[in-house]
């Protein structure tokens, strides 16, 4: 989808806004519902993820090698390189929840593809790897040393897919949506209004900002309220 500004200028205005300023945004928009579970957590507090979503659906699976029918999808390696600047990998692991969908070798190629994080409904293998990647944003359910390889494989990817939501058991996240996340969680933005979200998220910011100032200035409540209406 086309945008009066680039993809990477407005990633990085995402990243400058709090996700609970997004989600009071969509939630006075009419859409209470965006925030994936709150279970979906960075690796680091300072981690902050934004960016369009390359989504990717996974199942289990025990089948490997000769058994296991190969997919014209995924010959070559295309799935990274479909990926695009800018885009956030976003993983549905189906309920699986034992192995590593998503790794440190994996992080690299992507990046290398264009993709600047991951957001994945499931775990991740390589910890430490991971953390050593720079500007590499992985928000994830838990880690786990066990391979996916017999037990689970990504099916499909740039399809809509569901994740696990807080509000809602589940939220849609189509390719192209906006994810974005910090430590207090991550939303889902319809790509459809990602702009017009930003600019009503960036007026809320400039309101808390004051807010902030006011308050640690000593201003009475009553007055920085009336001010911003905004506590």
């Amino acid at each position: 989808m086309q945008y009066p500004i680039s993809i990477a200028e407005m990633a990085a205005r995402y990243r400058r806004c709090a996700v609970a300023s997004i989600y009071d945004t969509l939630d006075k928009m009419g859409l209470p519902n965006q925030c994936l579970s709150l279970s979906i957590k960075p690796l680091t507090y300072e981690m902050r993820v934004a960016g369009p979503a390359f989504t990717v659906r996974g199942a289990r699976e025990p089948r490997v090698g000769e058994e296991l029918p190969q997919s014209k999808k995924f010959a070559n390696w295309d799935i990274f390189k479909a990926m695009f600047p800018g885009c956030v990998v976003v993983i549905n692991a189906e309920k699986e929840d034992q192995t590593g969908h998503w790794g440190e070798m994996m992080s690299y190629t992507a990046r290398q593809h264009g993709a600047t994080g991951v957001v994945i409904d499931g775990g991740i293998r390589d910890l430490t790897g991971l953390l050593r990647i720079p500007d590499w944003p992985v928000f994830v359910r838990y880690t786990t040393p066990i391979e996916s390889a017999k037990r689970w494989r990504a099916e499909d990817f740039m399809i809509p897919i569901f994740m696990s939501g807080t509000l809602t058991r589940l939220v849609r996240v189509d390719p192209g949506d906006w994810i974005v996340g910090d430590a207090d969680g991550v939303i889902v933005i319809p790509q459809d209004i990602a702009y017009e979200t930003l600019l009503k998220v960036e007026e809320v910011e400039r309101k808390e900002e004051g807010t902030r100032r006011d308050l640690a200035a000593g201003v009475p409540v009553e007055e920085v309220f009336a001010r911003y209406g905004r506590m």
